[in-house]
């Protein structure tokens, strides 16, 4: 077994980008993820790599995209209202299918809100975030170890399918520590013959752009983009299954929901309630199938969440009206326990 050391959930997140290959880091301070910034901070310099805090989050993430222009491994981080700025530089980079890592360690809003966690960005990732028809995958990490497992993964599923990866936690997993296996798994980066290399006359120039003029060009670009997002949604699907054979009362929920509520799954259990649990790992693309099979049993589900319910509306798509589903939520930095959670199992939550 590999030796673990003690690690904040940022800290993991910025150890694992560079385990991951990536030496190029763009980014500005903001409270609950500044860890991440002042880790590369430290570390990059040391080595051989870049690390520059911007003079805003619209010019970091513009960093990133000039980066990953060239075929290099680059990310950014930041927090609720700084990913907001990030907007439409990610919607440049979708719309010039560059991968890049971009990280939120969330935290409540609207507008400034508080430095305490939420999950109430769940619309603002699964949905795009920035302007025109696209997409980021999107992964949600319960643990420090997922934080860094992630991270990894972020990266290779970024230049596999040439798209913005979005790491989506909270500031409970951010500022958390927990011991974490630095032994990860790690694959090489691909050739990118698309990459803005410079020619020296080998070959023509490579063009990344995200302007396209010409109506019918623009309408190919976004059909093929959504073709592959048709990949991404067949073959990367992600999400853990907890005690749902049996099910009559299903939870769904993701990062620290899901942990609360995993607790108050096991406690519902001794009381001779049979409830589980699904935990999207992947909330773009969002783990449908399975909540749509598991409808077919489960009289009841409850989406857990730090927000005023937003992915309660994947959860009711995928159970296509054959049982009800209801919210138990905190917001405002406030995280649902796991008796509030287990009332809302033997109870009932707020009817949507």
């Amino acid at each position: 077994m590999a030796d673990k050391v003690l690690m904040k959930g940022n800290e993991a997140i910025a150890e694992a980008a560079i385990l991951a290959g990536c030496r190029h880091y763009f980014g500005y301070p903001i409270t609950p993820q500044t860890e991440i910034a002042a880790y590369m901070a430290k570390r990059m310099p040391k080595i051989g790599g870049t690390f520059l805090q911007a003079e805003s989050e619209i010019a970091a993430i513009n960093m990133v995209y000039g980066c990953a222009s060239a075929g290099k491994r680059a990310m950014t981080s930041s927090s609720s209202p700084g990913v907001s700025l990030k907007g439409e530089g990610i919607s440049y980079m979708a719309g010039s299918d560059l991968p890049g890592l971009i990280v939120n360690v969330q935290r409540g809003g609207p507008g400034l809100g508080g430095i305490q966690p939420s999950q109430s960005d769940y619309f603002q990732s699964t949905r795009g975030g920035g302007h025109g028809d696209y997409h980021l995958i999107v992964l949600a990490p319960a643990s420090v170890q997922e934080m860094a497992d992630m991270t990894v993964k972020g990266f290779d599923l970024a230049d596999k399918y040439r798209m913005p990866v979005m790491l989506l936690a909270d500031g409970t997993m951010g500022q958390m520590m927990e011991p974490v296996s630095l032994d990860l798994s790690v694959s090489e980066a691909p050739e990118k013959p698309w990459a803005t290399t410079g020619t020296k006359l080998a070959r023509k120039h490579n063009i990344i752009n995200s302007l396209s003029l010409v109506p019918e060009e623009l309408e190919r670009l976004n059909n093929e983009r959504y073709a592959k997002y048709d990949l991404v949604k067949k073959n990367e699907v992600l999400y853990e299954e907890f005690l749902t054979d049996d099910a009559e009362i299903c939870i769904v929920a993701f990062g620290i929901a899901a942990r609360v509520s995993k607790n108050a799954v096991v406690t519902a259990r001794k009381n001779g309630v049979k409830v589980g649990l699904i935990r999207p790992i992947t909330l773009w693309p969002f783990p449908e199938e399975v909540i749509r099979k598991a409808a077919d049993h489960v009289r009841r589900f409850i989406s857990v969440e730090l927000s005023m319910g937003q992915m309660i509306e994947d959860v009711r798509l995928a159970v296509n009206g054959k049982a009800p589903v209801e919210l138990c939520y905190r917001v405002g930095g406030m995280i649902p326990t796991p008796d509030q959670v287990l009332d809302a199992i033997e109870n009932g939550g707020a009817k949507e």
